[in-house]
C-alpha cells in the first residue's frame, strides 16, 4: 500500500524527487519549524492548530532536505515518514493534524488544537532523527527511494 503510494508520488510533477543534499535548506526548515512552534504556543483558536501543523511539517521537511528529497505534495511527503523510522502513530498524528488544518483553514471548521505538547514532541523527534542522520543512513534512504522512482 505505502509502496504503491510512493510509486504514484514519484510520478507526479510536483511529487517526490531526489535532488542534491540540501543541508542549508534543512537548517532553514528547522528554523521555520521552531518559529512556528513558538507561535503555536502563544496563540489560541484556529491559528494555534495551523501553526502547529506547520511546525511539525517543516520539522519533518528539514529531514527531507537533509537527505536530498524534494516534494511539493504534503500527502506524498508524509508517505516518506516510514523511511526515517517514524512509527505508525507518528504518521497518523501528522495526517490527522494536516486534515484538521485543512478543515480549519479552508472550510472554517472550529477544530482546536487540544495538546500543544504533542506538537513539541513531534518537532523534538524530528530533531533527534536529524541529528542521527549520517552519510550511511542518508544513502540508505536515497537507495530505497530510487527503487520507487524506477518502477
Amino acid at each position: 500500500m505505502v509502496e504503491d503510494k510512493l510509486k504514484w508520488c514519484c510520478k507526479q510533477t510536483k511529487g517526490i524527487r531526489l535532488v542534491e543534499l540540501k543541508p542549508h535548506l534543512s537548517e532553514s526548515y528547522l528554523n521555520e519549524a521552531n518559529e512556528s512552534l513558538e507561535v503555536c504556543c502563544k496563540l489560541d483558536g484556529k491559528w494555534k492548530l495551523i501553526s502547529g501543523y506547520y511546525a511539525c511539517y517543516n520539522a519533518f521537511y528539514s529531514l527531507l532536505m537533509k537527505v536530498g528529497i524534494k516534494c511539493e505534495i504534503h500527502d506524498c511527503s508524509i508517505e516518506l515518514m516510514e523511511l526515517f523510522g517514524f512509527q505508525e502513530d507518528d504518521i497518523m498524528f501528522l495526517r490527522k493534524l494536516k486534515a484538521d488544518r485543512i478543515q480549519t483553514q479552508y472550510y472554517l471548521k472550529n477544530i482546536l488544537l487540544k495538546d500543544e505538547n504533542l506538537i513539541k514532541k513531534f518537532v523534538c523527534k524530528c530533531k533527534e532523527i536529524l541529528e542521527g542522520l549520517d552519510s550511511g543512513k542518508i544513502e540508505n534512504i536515497r537507495r530505497k527511494l530510487k527503487e520507487y522512482e524506477n518502477d
